[in-house]
């Protein structure tokens, strides 16, 4: 069956569709929730929602661009609107001078995807959604502004602490490490 008919198939509400479909993309849909949830549970939580959406608005989805970007798309909104729910408190900062130490190209390098996604799950919540839409899911400082109703100088601010957290992080496993 291809994508295009399974996706037919879910508009008419055919069960065994819509659990295709899930199968299909329940594996990646779960690891973009993973990246804003605080444990797998929430995790489940996110996706679950993130599908009951899908199913619901898979009518409008016109066949034009990529059906995974729609889906990740309404997984992501799904997890912002959890994470509203929590009320996510975001710091404005002052300085956006950068006084992080750089570190040589190997060492990102040598850091497996594993790792990396450890240490950014370690983020504070705030640091951690923004670094999320900006680097990983690309949106604009000002989009992220408005999908989090802050400030896109909120947004840009999260964003440096993040990075600036992630290198520390990254500087400490270095060290570790030799």
């Amino acid at each position: 069956m291809t994508e295009h008919e399974l996706i037919r198939g879910c508009i008419k509400k055919d069960a065994t569709c819509q659990r295709k479909l899930f199968e299909l993309y329940a594996g990646k849909m779960m690891s973009v929730c993973m990246r804003y949830a605080s444990d797998a549970s929430e995790a489940e939580d996110i996706l679950q929602e993130g599908f009951i959406r899908i199913f619901s608005y898979i009518h409008q989805f016109k066949f034009e661009g990529s059906f995974e970007g729609w889906l990740r798309r309404i997984v992501v909104n799904s997890a912002l609107k959890q994470l509203q729910k929590k009320r996510i408190v975001f710091k404005e900062i002052s300085d956006h001078h950068d006084s992080s130490p750089r570190l040589d190209p190997y060492v990102y390098a040598n850091l497996g995807e594993e790792e990396l996604m450890k240490l950014i799950n370690a983020l504070p919540e705030g640091y951690r959604v923004v670094f999320n839409l900006s680097v990983i899911e690309g949106y604009s400082h000002e989009e992220i502004a408005q999908l989090l109703n802050v400030q896109p100088s909120t947004s840009r601010s999260q964003l440096v602490k993040a990075r600036k957290m992630l290198q520390n992080q990254i500087i400490e496993l270095q060290k570790i490490a030799v």
